[in-house]
């Protein structure tokens, strides 16, 4: 079975509307050609300009694993249909970017839906079981991405893909990763079998996760324990009640504080954003009390501009979640991620002509 699912001109051209006078930035873009393995994919689209991949997930097995809600299974369609139909401009041509397809999760999904016909459940350690094989094969592409020297963009899936970008990252820098995360939850539970909410403490404990911050940590969404954890660890937070409610501080405060002790570590950055934190954002844990996009789309921003980013992860999108229905979360989860790969497109290109 491949591990990857190209994303092709079939593909592109059932998103992307077409109009006269206009250029869509899914008409300039580099496709993947499903004849060819996945590191000619990746050599030709850099040798031709390709700067950044960007790469789907689609699974939601990672946060069931967590005891949480199903259907992250659609990001990255959604964001597609939205971002391709985008303008290609003066700001940004398309040709930066590659749009590579997916991760090829289908077996594993199956393997994880539990059958009511024949009344036949899926045990948590089976669905646990059905991550440690996902983080593998994300592992697998998102090396094969950095060794082509492309920038994954990830797009969609639980949190648990954490773990798998760390690694990767971790493996082909030889060095530990430094990573920063707008997150209400810190995802660094005990070690009891992967899923969405341990992915950045299997990744300390495993050597990958060098440095490591929750920047919007919800004071109350945190177990004792996993506090004292992540504390022992040496991990730092600004929470989401510091800074959007008593404004002990500002973001922009904050930000500058976070850029900085992430450059003093010389390591490269892990730039994760978990749409949970986002107010209104149909996720599998979703929140009223959370932050502006527009609060998140300058975090990515601003980040990206001022650490030398290794990846982009954007995590736990569910459109099925949305309060009014499946549509409506298309089109809601569609825009939000658009604008994040963008924020974060056009500063990483403003860092790296610096």
């Amino acid at each position: 079975m491949p591990e990857l699912i190209p994303f092709t001109h079939t593909d592109m051209a059932s998103l992307v509307s077409v109009r006269n006078g206009e250029t869509k930035l899914g008409q300039c873009v580099h496709l993947a050609n499903h004849e060819h393995p996945l590191e000619t994919i990746l050599v030709t689209a850099r040798a031709h300009g390709a700067r950044f991949a960007i790469i789907g997930v689609s699974e939601d097995i990672g946060p069931r694993a967590n005891l949480g809600r199903g259907g992250a299974t659609d990001a990255f369609t959604a964001s597609m249909h939205q971002w391709l139909n985008l303008q290609s401009n003066r700001f940004l041509s398309g040709t930066e970017c590659l749009v590579l397809g997916q991760v090829n999760t289908a077996d594993l999904q199956q393997q994880t839906t539990s059958n009511t016909a024949d009344k036949t459940d899926v045990t948590l350690g089976e669905l646990r079981d059905a991550v440690e094989q996902l983080d593998e094969r994300v592992i697998r592409i998102v090396s094969a991405i950095l060794t082509a020297g492309l920038e994954p963009i990830l797009i969609g899936g639980g949190h648990n893909n954490a773990y798998g970008l760390l690694m990767a990252t971790y493996s082909h820098y030889q060095r530990q990763v430094a990573a920063v995360n707008l997150d209400p939850h810190s995802d660094f539970r005990l070690l009891e079998g992967r899923h969405s909410g341990n992915g950045f403490s299997y990744a300390a404990d495993r050597g990958a996760l060098g440095y490591y911050h929750v920047l919007g940590l919800h004071e109350l969404k945190n177990s004792e324990t996993n506090l004292s954890q992540l504390t022992e660890f040496g991990g730092t937070w600004h929470s989401l009640q510091q800074i959007w409610i008593r404004r002990e501080l500002s973001l922009s405060e904050a930000l500058v504080d976070i850029a900085a002790k992430l450059n003093d570590t010389g390591l490269p950055v892990g730039l994760e954003l978990d749409v949970d934190a986002i107010a209104k954002m149909p996720s599998s844990a979703s929140t009223i009390a959370g932050v502006p996009l527009l609060d998140a789309a300058h975090y990515v921003s601003y980040i990206a501009r001022h650490c030398p980013c290794a990846y982009l992860h954007v995590a736990e999108a569910a459109p099925s979640c949305h309060e009014a229905g499946i549509e409506a979360g298309l089109r809601d989860v569609g825009q939000s991620l658009s604008e994040l790969i963008y924020a974060y497109i056009q500063a990483r290109t403003a860092f790296l002509t610096q």
